[in-house]
């Protein structure tokens, strides 16, 4: 039964009452004052509830990622092939795109071939050395040669591998940033390969909260493209030295993004929760009434409201904790206290508890 029916219910009840009690040719009209006056009011009445509470910070900021890679041509050349696009999912090492190869590719051939020459005529100089037949400086400096044409095999062979583009770490593909024919230069970016799977956000707060916060802090995070999902975060690590241009300092926020909801870029809301006070004894703060700088609320007893004053502490998502002034088996008025008065008649329908706890 919703609170404007019982009020009907409770009106007639008192002027059919009223009307009963007139004698047959006394007909008498009752005072609207005093139907007023002895007519219950209808509220929503709720006990405290015991549950933990935080006291928090909010801030907003920009997710961004915690590691990034600009993936960079290490050797000139035409892009040939492209493998993966944008949005695609790499691991470490796996091959993107592919650079025309064949110049560098033949050099590495022709090194190959004089390392194997020079090779073959030193193991042929290594037993006439043994045996006396050639000097020690020949010898020497043949070694020598075969030592050189490994390095240029080696660098040439290096070289040749760079034609792979590889990625430097796994991730997504955030950016592709060649074409197909195109002429890539030494050290132009190809791809940007984003790892989403931790995301990172610096918090600004103000200085006035740094004894607050700490290390190992944790945060709720919201975001515009999914306003109803909350996302855990945990504060990293905090510096110790103060922005002297806002008076803020830079707390470090990560970002546990393993089902890829969250992406580099988006807004975020955090609220960051730096004390905990457990068993707190916890009201709608929608129940909590602010007159002449106290915190009232109504309590019902035998089908009154009496005015409360009660000491409140933290306030947090809706909820307010009460330090003192309050039983936990006291029913409270959560809807329709702004009318009432001390000592005023009500009629107390019970508040479904969804409806307290949000």
């Amino acid at each position: 039964m919703n609170l404007k029916r019982i009020g009907f219910v409770a009106i007639t009840a008192i002027i059919t009452a009223s009307l009963s009690a007139c004698g047959v040719g006394e007909a008498k009209v009752a005072d609207p004052a005093e139907i007023a006056a002895a007519t219950p009011l209808p509220v929503e009445v709720s006990t405290p509830q015991i549950a933990d509470i935080f006291a928090t910070y909010q801030t907003t900021t920009t997710i961004a990622s915690d590691s990034e890679a600009p993936v960079l041509a290490r050797v000139s050349g035409e892009v040939v092939e492209i493998l993966v696009e944008e949005g695609d999912e790499v691991e470490e090492g796996q091959l993107l795109a592919r650079l025309d190869g064949d110049r560098l590719r033949l050099q590495m051939l022709q090194a190959k071939a004089n390392l194997e020459k020079t090779s073959k005529a030193y193991e042929r100089y290594v037993q006439l050395h043994e045996r006396g037949l050639v000097s020690a400086s020949i010898f020497e400096g043949l070694k020598f040669d075969v030592d050189a044409l490994s390095a240029s095999y080696e660098l040439k062979r290096l070289s040749y591998s760079y034609t792979k583009i590889r990625a430097p770490i796994s991730g997504v593909v955030s950016s592709r940033d060649i074409k197909l024919g195109q002429h890539v230069m030494a050290g132009a970016a190809t791809f940007t390969i984003t790892d989403t799977s931790k995301l990172i956000a610096y918090l600004r707060i103000p200085q006035v909260e740094l004894s607050k916060i700490s290390a190992g802090d944790t945060a709720r995070v919201r975001v515009d493209a999914m306003p109803e999902v909350e996302f855990e975060a945990t504060i990293a690590r905090i510096s110790p030295t103060i922005d002297p241009l806002n008076g803020t300092f830079k707390a470090t926020a990560i970002i546990e993004n393993q089902d890829g909801y969250l992406a580099p870029g988006m807004f975020g809301r955090f609220n960051v929760a730096y004390e905990k006070h457990s068993d707190a004894l916890l009201i709608p703060a929608a129940a909590l009434i602010e007159e002449d700088n106290e915190s009232v609320v109504y309590v019902v007893n035998d089908g009154s409201a009496n005015r409360r004053t009660i000491i409140v502490g933290i306030e947090s998502d809706g909820l307010v904790e009460v330090l003192g002034g309050l039983e936990a088996n006291e029913k409270i008025v959560i809807t329709g206290q702004g009318g009432l008065r001390d000592g005023a008649r009500v009629l107390a329908s019970n508040a479904l508890q969804t409806s307290f706890t949000g």
